[in-house]
């Protein structure tokens, strides 16, 4: 008998500036951030090929905007992975702000070249 596979789990990786998804104990994905003010600016967005075909971006990003929805702040969604699910998923749209010259130049001179 083969055992099941381990429930995905999600995390916030505040030092990362992440979340990452979980099966196990090995890391299968992860989303990446930066905080401006009150906005959570979503820009990267990747699942390893080990577990591709799974359905964990889709959890990893539900979980996520779900828990910057109970932080209190809003998404900017940079990331084209987590722009297309909230274009399905409009449980969000009231605490998603647009992506706009301004944030792009802000987040280019937050991430490491």
């Amino acid at each position: 008998m083969t055992r099941p596979a381990a429930a995905p789990t999600v995390q916030r990786v505040d030092t990362k500036h992440r979340y990452e998804i979980l099966v196990g104990d090995r890391t299968a994905g992860l989303t990446a951030y930066r905080d401006r003010d009150d906005q959570r600016v979503f820009y990267h967005t990747e699942i390893d090929d080990a577990f591709a075909g799974q359905g964990l971006a889709s959890v990893l990003v539900q979980q996520a905007l779900t828990d910057v929805r109970a932080s209190g702040k809003r998404i900017v969604p940079v990331c084209p992975y987590v722009a297309k699910f909230l274009k399905k998923h409009d449980e969000f749209a009231d605490i998603t702000d647009p992506v706009t010259p301004e944030v792009l130049h802000w987040l280019e001179t937050r991430l490491p070249h």
